[in-house]
């Protein structure tokens, strides 16, 4: 199966825009992939402000998402590997959703393990 991570993650994000919240993420800055503006990270993360009016061009995808936003007064893209945000939660109040690893670990299975079936043995 695919992973849950990106369903998850659109869900929280309209909820917290539903309830007129500012959403926000938290990325881990040890992904490589992850083209976010290093001078904010700090302890290998990242919090990212994801509300409608900090950003633009918001893709919520099922491998990344992306944005468009200014860091310092200067243009940025952001582009962040779903498999690396660690939370999405509501600055008011720190409701939300932290993502665990091993969830992702389970939805990756390649190949499911079957569950064994009934079995019968003979006793004399």
């Amino acid at each position: 199966m695919t992973s849950s991570r990106p369903y998850l993650l659109r869900a929280v994000y309209e909820w917290i825009i539903d309830n007129g919240m500012t959403p926000q993420i938290m990325v881990d800055a040890t992904v490589k992939e992850a083209e976010i503006p290093r001078t904010y990270v700090e302890n290998d993360k990242i919090a990212l402000n994801i509300h409608p009016s900090a950003v633009r061009d918001l893709d919520l995808g099922n491998q990344s998402l992306s944005f468009n936003a200014r860091f310092a007064g200067k243009p940025f893209h952001v582009l962040v590997p779903i498999r690396a945000v660690m939370a999405i939660y509501a600055r008011e109040n720190g409701k939300g959703l932290v993502f665990s690893q091993e969830a992702d670990e389970m939805d990756s299975q390649q190949s499911p393990v079957k569950p064994a079936g009934p079995h019968l043995t003979i006793v004399k």
